[in-house]
């Protein structure tokens, strides 16, 4: 097969503008990749973001959507011992919302036994995220209290369970309808994240998750306990805002931490192997376990980004090609 079906991006005019095509090259793996046959893609605000150009470093149109992807391997380039032939893995890189794609071999997790394909997506993007975020950048500790933002998206899920594995007090925010699958997670306390946090929250948090950026961020500040209080910044859904050094100084005297997943695993590999550990443990304490996401065809992945850019989505999204 030459050539394959899949959604390009055509401009940078957000999702209206990603359209099906059915004559993409089927792309090559070179020296350290493999080729898979994509059975599941999953769909992350990132590939929102990449729709309207303003994921930093992001592809510019046209390009083939997408960047995460379960799939059983089909060929292996040039020096690539592992995985075999007819594997089933997990793994991420460019052109994932299509019927084959390219991946790197050092960079794939095996699909967990007994998961079926559509429920691995998420495993190294959110969980791993959740739990770098939580354990080595916000140290995580029995005994704290976390402020977990958009908790019903995939990030926020998993960062929800394994904070309360680990023995955290769980203060959670999510749109109204979402609250009573926040709490089914084990949630302590859920609020709306349009609101004011409560006045008894105000410097009371010993870790904040923050993705939703905006007044969201803003708020998170607020709510991390003076001198020791982290904020771990792994998105900017809600948009951008800014943070100055008289602010870290005078009014918000907290440590604020940047995570971006794709930095960590390429500058701190170490940290990553080890993150890849704890989930296997996780996944055998059944801590991690396989959800249930909301699958579209391949054809209707412009209007899966659509609801989640709606924020009219709850957990992982996954297309299938």
């Amino acid at each position: 097969m030459t050539s394959m079906r899949a959604l390009r991006q055509n401009s940078s005019n957000g999702p209206e503008d990603l359209h099906l095509i059915t004559d993409a090259p089927v792309p090559s793996p070179g020296p350290g990749e493999i080729l898979v046959k994509v059975t599941a893609a999953g769909v992350n605000f990132a590939d929102v973001m990449q729709t309207r150009g303003t994921y930093e470093g992001g592809p510019r149109a046209p390009y083939v959507a997408g960047f995460e992807a379960v799939g059983e391997v089909v060929a292996l380039g040039e020096g690539v011992t592992t995985p075999d032939v007819g594997d089933h893995v997990l793994g991420t890189g460019g052109g994932a919302f299509a019927e084959y794609m390219v991946m790197s071999a050092a960079g794939i997790v095996p699909v967990p036994a007994g998961w079926a394909d559509e429920q691995a997506p998420g495993l190294i993007l959110n969980w791993a995220t959740a739990l770098a975020a939580l354990k080595p950048l916000g140290r995580l500790a029995a005994g704290d209290t976390v402020l977990v933002n958009a908790a019903a998206g995939g990030v926020g899920q998993a960062a929800v369970r394994m904070a309360k594995h680990y023995g955290a007090t769980v203060i959670a925010t999510a749109s109204p309808a979402k609250h009573d699958l926040v709490r089914g997670l084990g949630a302590d306390h859920v609020f709306d994240y349009r609101e004011d946090l409560p006045a008894w929250l105000t410097s009371g948090v010993d870790l904040v998750l923050e993705s939703v950026g905006g007044e969201a961020f803003v708020k998170s500040l607020a709510a991390a306990k003076r001198v020791t209080g982290r904020v771990v910044v792994y998105g900017v859904a809600g948009g951008e805002a800014a943070l100055t050094n008289r602010d870290l100084n005078f009014r918000h005297q907290i440590h604020l931490i940047g995570l971006h997943l794709g930095v960590l695993i390429e500058h701190a590999p170490g940290i990553f192997a080890n993150l890849l550990d704890e989930l296997r443990a996780l996944i055998a304490a059944g801590v991690c376990a396989p959800g249930t996401p909301t699958v579209y065809d391949l054809a209707d992945g412009p209007k899966a980004l659509a609801e989640l850019e709606a924020r009219a989505t709850v957990g992982k999204l996954v297309l299938r090609p």
